[in-house]
Protein backbone atom coordinates (compact mmCIF):
# COMPACT_ATOMS: atom_id res chain seq x y z
CA UNK A 1 0.00 0.00 0.00
CA UNK A 2 1.27 3.48 -0.84
CA UNK A 3 2.12 6.04 1.81
CA UNK A 4 -0.81 8.14 0.65
CA UNK A 5 -4.12 6.89 1.94
CA UNK A 6 -7.24 7.05 -0.18
CA UNK A 7 -9.82 9.25 1.48
CA UNK A 8 -13.56 9.02 1.13
CA UNK A 9 -15.11 12.43 0.75
CA UNK A 10 -18.03 13.44 2.88
CA UNK A 11 -20.89 14.74 0.75
CA UNK A 12 -20.60 18.31 2.00
CA UNK A 13 -16.86 18.25 1.46
CA UNK A 14 -17.28 17.25 -2.18
CA UNK A 15 -19.71 20.12 -2.73
CA UNK A 16 -17.21 22.55 -1.22
CA UNK A 17 -14.37 21.22 -3.39
CA UNK A 18 -16.48 21.51 -6.54
CA UNK A 19 -17.52 25.08 -5.68
CA UNK A 20 -13.91 26.06 -4.98
CA UNK A 21 -12.71 24.47 -8.21
CA UNK A 22 -15.35 26.31 -10.25
CA UNK A 23 -14.40 29.60 -8.56
CA UNK A 24 -11.27 29.34 -10.73
CA UNK A 25 -13.35 29.31 -13.91
CA UNK A 26 -15.80 27.18 -15.90
CA UNK A 27 -14.89 23.50 -16.31
CA UNK A 28 -16.36 20.26 -17.55
CA UNK A 29 -16.87 17.33 -15.16
CA UNK A 30 -13.68 15.46 -16.04
CA UNK A 31 -11.67 18.68 -15.63
CA UNK A 32 -13.17 19.28 -12.19
CA UNK A 33 -12.27 15.75 -11.09
CA UNK A 34 -8.72 16.04 -12.43
CA UNK A 35 -8.14 19.47 -10.87
CA UNK A 36 -9.22 18.25 -7.43
CA UNK A 37 -6.94 15.23 -7.78
CA UNK A 38 -3.93 17.31 -8.94
CA UNK A 39 -4.44 20.07 -6.37
CA UNK A 40 -4.65 17.53 -3.54
CA UNK A 41 -1.43 15.82 -4.71
CA UNK A 42 -3.41 12.69 -5.68
CA UNK A 43 -4.86 12.25 -2.18
CA UNK A 44 -8.44 13.10 -3.19
CA UNK A 45 -9.95 11.20 -6.09
CA UNK A 46 -13.50 11.92 -7.15
CA UNK A 47 -15.15 9.12 -9.10
CA UNK A 48 -17.86 9.76 -11.67
CA UNK A 49 -20.44 8.00 -9.51
CA UNK A 50 -20.00 10.75 -6.90
CA UNK A 51 -19.12 13.71 -9.11
CA UNK A 52 -22.06 13.84 -11.50
CA UNK A 53 -24.80 13.44 -8.86
CA UNK A 54 -23.09 16.25 -6.91
CA UNK A 55 -22.95 18.46 -10.02
CA UNK A 56 -26.64 17.84 -10.70
CA UNK A 57 -27.51 18.58 -7.06
CA UNK A 58 -25.49 21.83 -7.10
CA UNK A 59 -27.11 22.85 -10.38
CA UNK A 60 -30.57 22.17 -8.92
CA UNK A 61 -29.79 24.45 -5.95
CA UNK A 62 -28.69 27.23 -8.30
CA UNK A 63 -25.12 27.29 -7.01
CA UNK A 64 -23.73 26.30 -10.39
CA UNK A 65 -25.01 26.63 -13.96
CA UNK A 66 -24.18 24.51 -17.00
CA UNK A 67 -23.92 24.98 -20.76
CA UNK A 68 -22.72 22.75 -23.58
CA UNK A 69 -19.45 23.58 -25.32
CA UNK A 70 -16.44 22.05 -27.03
CA UNK A 71 -13.75 20.48 -24.84
CA UNK A 72 -9.99 20.65 -25.44
CA UNK A 73 -10.21 17.65 -27.78
CA UNK A 74 -13.17 19.19 -29.67
CA UNK A 75 -15.82 16.93 -28.13
CA UNK A 76 -19.12 18.22 -26.79
CA UNK A 77 -19.03 18.54 -23.00
CA UNK A 78 -21.16 20.18 -20.36
CA UNK A 79 -19.26 23.06 -18.78
CA UNK A 80 -20.17 24.15 -15.27
CA UNK A 81 -19.67 27.59 -13.79
CA UNK A 82 -20.18 29.10 -10.35
CA UNK A 83 -23.17 31.43 -9.96
CA UNK A 84 -23.31 34.48 -7.68
CA UNK A 85 -25.38 32.42 -5.23
CA UNK A 86 -22.76 29.68 -5.48
CA UNK A 87 -19.98 32.14 -4.68
CA UNK A 88 -21.86 33.22 -1.53
CA UNK A 89 -22.34 29.56 -0.60
CA UNK A 90 -18.63 28.89 -1.18
CA UNK A 91 -17.74 31.66 1.26
CA UNK A 92 -20.18 30.32 3.86
CA UNK A 93 -19.04 26.70 3.51
CA UNK A 94 -15.36 27.69 3.56
CA UNK A 95 -15.86 29.52 6.86
CA UNK A 96 -17.72 26.52 8.32
CA UNK A 97 -15.01 24.13 7.11
CA UNK A 98 -12.25 26.25 8.66
CA UNK A 99 -14.13 26.39 11.97
CA UNK A 100 -14.60 22.60 11.94
CA UNK A 101 -10.98 21.91 10.94
CA UNK A 102 -9.71 24.15 13.75
CA UNK A 103 -11.94 22.39 16.29
CA UNK A 104 -10.81 18.93 15.14
CA UNK A 105 -7.16 20.03 15.27
CA UNK A 106 -7.62 21.22 18.85
CA UNK A 107 -9.01 17.83 19.85
CA UNK A 108 -6.23 15.93 18.05
CA UNK A 109 -3.55 18.10 19.61
CA UNK A 110 -4.79 17.42 23.15
CA UNK A 111 -2.15 15.58 25.14
CA UNK A 112 -3.09 12.14 26.35
CA UNK A 113 -2.50 11.06 29.93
Amino acid sequence: MSTKSKLDLLQGTLDLLILKTLALGPMHGWGISQRIQRTSADVLRVNQGSLYPALHRLEATGWIAAAWGASENNRQAKFYRLTKTGLRQLRTETAQWELMATAVARVLNTETT
